[in-house]
Order: structure tokens, then sequence, then C-alpha cells
């Protein structure tokens, strides 16, 4: 299981530095169908808008979703549970968040364990027992322990930079003069095509970073629990009743513990997470091997 975790985490690094470099060669791009100094005013743009997102998205995140904050004397139970946890990880305490909401789901954000906060929906705690929802937040906990709050977070800014990007490239190829004697069709129509699948590489990078995560909280919340059957039960059983939130937000969507989306068209390519059944397949390796 170790050699899962650190063979995830390498296949993690790889994908973010091709995403810097996918990143990097959309401006060379720019830069070359307008000048330099186009680019530059538009990636400054672009890194103070991300950066500001950056520190930014988890309050969003929070906010968009409904959830409200709680303390110890609002849900006894959720609070000892995620206070024993993160106890056990060795984690300040997060912040904690419940969100009106019949559908079972939880996820976590913030920028690092300092700036956490774990979230649950009313749902998930009506049909957990004790043991379910500490495999839950166990699997949270571990996404604040490896940082993967972070990684979602740098990954939202870099997809914010190529976004920014490519709609300047669209915008400026569809105004510009025609007549223009520098006009390179070939640089033009490259322009074209990279600006229009800019967002959808961006958004299969950013799937693919938050599905690899998924394994590794996993395997991580498994750790913690030394009891794997309990996250295995509890993600049957969302898997039984659906976890699909009332309040429809993309842009949050790789952070919940289960995909909380609508609709299944395309599933495999563009889902956030990986099947359910996979990784409850995952889990009951890792009880047998124990």
């Amino acid at each position: 299981m170790y050699s899962a975790i650190a063979s995830n985490k390498r296949k993690t690094v790889a994908i973010m530095f091709f995403f810097m470099v996918f990143a990097a060669g959309l401006g060379w791009l720019l830069g070359l169908m307008y000048g330099t100094s186009t680019f530059y005013a538009v990636v400054i743009f672009a890194l103070v808008y991300s950066v500001i997102m950056y520190f930014s998205g988890s309050s969003l995140s929070l906010a968009v979703n409904g959830a409200k904050e709680i303390q110890k004397s609002d849900n006894p139970r959720l609070w000892r549970i995620v206070e024993n946890l993160a106890i056990t990880d060795g984690l300040p305490m997060p912040r904690v968040f419940i969100i009106d909401d019949p559908s079972p789901n939880a996820f976590a954000t913030g920028r690092n364990p300092e700036n956490a906060a774990v979230c649950a929906t009313s749902g998930i705690l009506q049909i957990m027992t004790d043991t379910e929802l500490e495999g839950v937040f166990a699997h949270e906990l571990g996404h604040v322990k490896n940082y993967d709050i972070r990684v979602s977070m740098i990954a939202f800014a870099l997809s914010a930079v190529i976004s920014v990007v490519a709609d300047v490239i669209l915008r400026l190829t569809w105004f510009r003069d025609r007549d223009d004697e520098n006009n390179n069709p070939y640089i033009l129509v490259a322009g074209v095509v990279a600006a229009v699948l800019a967002p959808l590489i961006a958004t299969l990078i950013q799937l693919a970073i938050s599905r690899k995560r998924e394994y590794l909280a996993d395997a991580t919340g498994a750790l913690t629990t030394r009891y794997p059957e309990g996250l295995a039960s509890a993600l049957e059983k969302i898997e039984q009743t659906g976890s699909a939130l009332k309040r429809q937000n993309t842009a949050t969507a790789h952070l919940f513990f289960a995909n909380p989306l609508r609709g299944h068209s395309l599933s495999t390519l563009f889902s956030t997470h990986p099947p359910i059944a996979e990784r409850i397949a995952r889990l009951r390796e890792m009880e047998r091997h124990a």
C-alpha cells in the first residue's frame, strides 16, 4: 500500500508538471501571435487572478455549496469524530461545516492543515454509523494530511490561467485586422485550435489529478482508522443511495467524497472521481492483506 501511495504522488507531480508546461506553451503561442507586450500583460493579469482565487478558493467553495460552520455544541457527534481523527493524524483541528442536503457526501478544503475545513451533508450524518463516518472523515483528513487540498487549489489556479489566456487568444484573433501584413495564417489557426482545446485539456488534467488523489486519500484514511471496511461500507451505502446534491456546482465537484453531480454522460472521461466499485475493491484488498 505504501508503494501505491508513493506511485500516486509521483504520478500527480508528473501531471502537475505537464499542466504547467502546457500553460507556459499556451503563453508562448500568445507571444508569437501578438507580441511580447501582450503576452506579459495577459500573464500578469492571469497570475494575479489565480493568486486571488488560490487564497479565496476555500471560502468560495464553502459559500457556493451553502455550508454553515458549526461548533461542538451544534453537533457533538461529528465534532468528536473529526477531533479524534485530527489528533490521531497529528493535525490541527479543522473548521467544521454542515450542508443541509439529504444526499450523503462530504469534502475538505483549504490551502494547508492550518487553514483546513471539513464539511458533511446532513444526509451523510443520518445514514452512516460512527464507524462509517470515521472512515469518511479519515479520508477527508487524508486529503488535508497529504496536502491534496493545496494541490486542488494550485490546479484550480493553473486552470484559471489557461482559461484566461485561451479566452484572450480567441477574442484577439476574432477582432484582429485581417489586412495586417504580419498575419501568419498558420500561427493564427494554431492559436485558435489551441484556444478551443485548452480549457478541455486543463479540465481533463484537473480531473486526472482528482481521481488519483481519491485513491490516495482512501489508502491514507484506511491507515488512520486501521479498518478499511468502515470506509468500504460507507462507499457501498453511497453507491446505493446516490451522492448528487440538490445544489449543483461543477467548479467544486472534485472536492467531494463522492461525485455530487447528476448525470452520467461521458462519465469515465469527465468524472471527478474514480468508480466507487473500484474504490471498494481496493479497500477490500487492503483488508485482506492487513
